[in-house]
């Protein structure tokens, strides 16, 4: 049974933005280390941005200060907020949780949670 519930993806032109909500159906994940990932055709999944409990952040390189992720703790929400987007960016977006472990990760295999993807599709 899936319980991380993505939404938001959609299509757009280069330097658009979208939002991706990520709601915690079982208000329980929201609690645990919790990122987005993102995997394009042929290529490995790979960490967008993720968020400890403490509220810390930490995105990928690539990110550049133009996403931001949040969570809602009292909604059971992960939001991320993805401006000028460019083609490269376009990939199925995943929301994720690490429930099993003290630390958070920027690896995919760690996550033992995971929505059903939303694509997110950038045209120049």
């Amino acid at each position: 049974q899936v319980v991380l519930l993505e939404s938001g993806g959609g299509s757009v032109q280069a330097g658009g933005s979208l939002r991706l909500s990520c709601r915690d159906r079982e208000y329980r994940y929201v609690s645990s280390c919790m990122g987005w990932f993102r995997q394009a055709p042929g290529k490995e999944r790979e960490m967008v941005a993720r968020t400890q409990t403490d509220g810390t952040t930490r995105y990928a390189d690539f990110v550049n200060t133009r996403f931001t992720i949040s969570r809602d703790n009292a909604k059971s929400t992960l939001y991320l907020q993805m401006d000028s987007l460019k083609p490269e960016d376009s990939a199925m977006y995943y929301c994720a949780a690490d429930t099993a472990h003290l630390t958070c990760s920027d690896d995919h295999h760690r996550y033992n949670m995971w929505g059903q993807g939303t694509q997110v599709t950038v045209s120049s």
